[in-house]
């Protein structure tokens, strides 16, 4: 026995980190029991001791907020609230068949899609489903509002003392702990290489360890690894930052104390800042981000020397020409030599430590905004959370939902999928339910609603789990009723044990497990309430199993290929749409003011705003995907690495965009005495265009493979013709009258880097794709 309770320990502490599950099972096990017996034994109300068991069931067990308590009483309140007024509609909208149909339809679109653009009605959705699936399953009149509102309002009421009082959850976060332990890595590494310590080597393999096990959590954890909250959603898109970060860091170069370059070596030591600052408000959200700030500040003005100073070490063209030891030119002005090959090298590589400072520069800048973002969210109060309000300095409430329920209004996008398919599978459960007139319609909506999974065949399997669950639940009750009879006295004893199973066992044991589990507390509770003995299981097994097929139906309809099709076409749309970014972005920067349209500008945020909207359904793809059950066809590594190249692209855009838009923190046309800002010429216009261009095309292409539209298209090379078409383009910019270079020089050649950076990563996108089959490679026969 003791080596049993030892196997079944381990297995709890291995499946329910933190033991949250179990915490909320034995506030449910205490509470539900407790309300219905007060008010099935002390007021003898059975209709009000329903709704009491229920409600504490819906309030207890199918929600947990978290952060601090405070925050929790908060938003448990609000769904006590919101919770009440659905039981109150869902009782008038009973009367007919018709409009308890459409009124599930509605309401339950809504509550769904909700979850786009409110953390605390996501993570509250099952909860305000179930408060009004069980009154418009129920057929009632208003005469009988004021008893199941009764019962629920007590369950809500006990149940905010039991979440304050009862084994209160810790406000921890895996996830977040290994972000913070990731961003110190990263600040020790860069503090390493630039202060050349002797324990380089093993930082270098610490931080590499670190960062290994941040994306194993994100990858391993078989359920949603971050809450829905603001903050949560930030720390998930660390994990690509700081991924990204990490490679950046790999390919960028240590600058010596010795070093001329005093720019590049500041902008790396800003950046190691902004990184442990970074860390240290992430760990406690809610203390001061001054440190930060200042951080950030610094790194922007180390980004701004860094352009500023870029030119002084770039080598002229003007008087050099090949074949002449001399250093002066033998060709016209008027006829430009052709940069030879050691030219061309000579300018690129004199700004190739500044380019590596700029881009790591950039990307922790956006780091760090990205960590303050989740810290603000952390301080806004519950109404703010409840609403979906952003933080100061952040989009306003109805700018910020219509971006994010506007991301999801797309044929594509997982939330809507998601948000259909429960409207009309619950309203279509609810008409089955009153049209077949079964005994209890409420568990065929409750049947539809636990089985509902991402696809066909997923759904299938929950169904046939749920039907096998509830046979075994029901063999289980009348094994016990056998013997029990009529006597209710045993059922009390038993109802906190089968509810405190009941809850466990879909996290511990298995989705059947918590089906028998479950059968087995609702025999016991009805038998309760009106004893009828074994009937009542055999009653459950037929409306679950109508609310099953229910399920199946509406999951082939709506969603038969599942989240790993999704997650391709969420994939592909990601790419295409930071691809055009890019464009846009490149576009913006080569017609400046005065030679521009005024709309190349609108455009670019314009394409900024799609990328980043597809990006959100990538994510909400990737999630639903960590989620469904089922063995997974492709590694999610490779998964990861291919939305890591998204980052990636986006960010380039990013950087191009902020790259061109200011001239060391004046605007363009504006330029300082020593380094005006001229306008991009004719040549250089095109010749960064047709660059561009080659690249996204390559990731268009790249984009139609991952949604079956053609095949992987092969890698491009490095081109040396396109940096010496650079140079050349260049020439009257690598020099002006002052004797130096100018700024458009810097921000030309940058952005050339940005593009011959983006083309070395397309090998470690095409690999994994092949590897796993997503697309084949276009050299492969038909």
């Amino acid at each position: 026995m003791p080596a049993l309770l030892q196997r079944l320990r381990n297995r709890l502490t291995a499946r329910d980190h933190g033991l949250l599950v179990l915490r909320r099972a034995g506030r449910t096990a205490i509470v539900m029991p407790g309300t219905f017996a007060i008010c099935d034994q002390v007021i003898g109300n059975p209709e009000m001791a329903l709704f009491a068991a229920f409600g504490s069931f819906a309030m207890l067990m199918l929600v947990g907020f978290g952060g601090p308590m405070r925050q929790r009483m908060q938003a448990q309140a609000s769904l006590a609230v919101v919770s009440s007024l659905f039981v109150c509609l869902g009782t008038l909208a009973s009367q007919t068949a018709w409009l308890a149909c459409l009124a599930m339809a509605v309401l339950g679109f809504g509550v769904l899609l909700a979850g786009a653009v409110s953390s605390v009605l996501a993570g509250a959705s099952t909860s305000l489903l179930l408060s009004f699936i069980l009154p418009v399953s129920l057929p009632g009149t208003a005469s009988d509002v004021p008893d199941r509102l009764a019962g629920w309002g007590l369950a809500a009421v006990v149940g905010l003392f039991a979440i304050r009082l009862l084994w209160p959850e810790p406000a921890a976060d895996p996830l977040r702990g290994k972000a913070v332990a990731a961003c110190r890595a990263l600040a020790a590494r860069l503090r390493s290489e630039d202060e050349a310590s002797p324990d380089h080597q093993q930082i270098v393999r610490d931080a590499h360890r670190t960062l290994d096990e941040l994306q194993r959590q994100f990858l391993t954890t078989p359920y949603r690894p971050t809450g829905l909250s603001a903050s949560d959603r930030a720390v998930v898109r660390l994990v690509d930052e700081l991924n990204w970060a990490r490679r950046v860091i790999v390919h960028s170069l240590p600058i010596p104390d010795d070093s001329p370059n005093l720019a590049a070596r500041r902008a790396r030591i800003a950046a190691a800042n902004v990184l442990g600052h970074g860390a240290d408000l992430l760990a406690a959200p809610r203390t001061s981000p001054d440190a930060l700030h200042t951080a950030s500040a610094e790194l922007r003005a180390a980004l701004f020397a860094l352009e500023r100073d870029a030119a002084d070490v770039l080598p002229p063209l003007s008087d050099r020409g090949p074949g002449n030891g001399t250093g002066a030119s033998t060709v016209s002005p008027d006829e430009p030599d052709e940069p030879d090959d050691r030219q061309v090298t000579e300018v690129i590589d004199a700004l190739e430590s500044s380019f590596r400072a700029h881009e790591l520069a950039f990307v922790v800048g956006a780091i760090g905004d990205n960590i303050d973002a989740a810290a603000r969210a952390e301080r806004r109060t519950w109404v703010q959370r409840l609403l979906g309000r952003q933080a100061t300095g952040l989009p306003g409430t109805l700018s910020a939902a219509q971006e994010r329920v506007s991301a999801h209004v797309d044929p594509h996008s997982v939330w809507l999928h998601n948000s259909v398919r429960g409207a009309v599978g619950l309203a279509l459960a609810v008409l089955v339910a009153n049209l077949t007139d079964v005994q209890h319609a409420f568990w065929v909506v409750v049947g539809a609603l636990s089985v509902l999974r991402s696809n066909a065949l997923s759904t299938g399997q929950n169904a046939l789990r749920a039907v096998l669950g509830t046979l075994a639940g029901f063999a289980i009750g009348a094994l016990l009723l056998l013997p029990i009879g009529s006597d209710t006295t045993p059922l009390w004893f038993l109802l906190p044990v089968t509810i405190l199973v009941a809850g466990v066992a879909p996290a511990v044991i298995s989705f059947a497990a918590g089906q028998a589990a479950f059968t087995l507390e609702l025999v016991i509770l009805f038998n309760i309430l009106q004893p009828t003995g074994w009937r009542v299981g055999l009653v459950r097994i037929e409306d679950v199993a109508i609310g099953c097929g229910v399920s199946l139906v509406v999951g082939l309809l709506f969603w038969p290929r599942g989240a790993g099709a999704a997650l391709n076409t969420a994939l592909s749309q990601a790419y295409t749409a930071s691809s055009r970014y890019l464009a846009a972005a490149v576009e913006f920067g080569v017609r400046r003011p005065g030679s521009r349209p005024a709309s190349t500008a609108v455009e670019a945020k314009r394409q900024a705003v799609r990328a980043a909207s597809a990006a959100r359904r990538m994510d909400d793809a990737f999630r639903q995907y960590l989620t469904e059950r089922g063995a997974k066809t492709t590694p999610l590594a490779e998964f990861a690495m291919l939305i890591g190249g998204v980052i990636g692209l986006r960010l380039a855009a990013d950087t191009v965009l902020d790259l061109w838009e200011r001239d060391g923190g004046q605007a363009f046309g504006e330029g300082s005495a020593a380094h005006p800002a001229q306008l991009p010429h004719a040549q250089l216009r095109h010749t960064l265009l047709r660059r561009t261009w080659q690249v996204t095309d390559w990731y268009d292409d790249f984009a139609k493979s991952l949604d079956g539209g053609r095949p992987v298209p092969r890698s491009l090379d490095q081109d040396a013709d396109a940096d010496r078409a650079l140079v050349r383009a260049l020439r009257e910019d690598l020099r002006d009258k002052h004797g130096i270079a100018s700024a458009t020089a810097v921000r030309a050649i940058w952005t050339g880097d940005h593009l011959s950076a983006l083309r070395r990563n397309q090998p470690t996108l095409v690999q994994p794709v092949l590897a796993t089959g997503l697309a084949h490679d276009e050299r492969a026969p038909d």
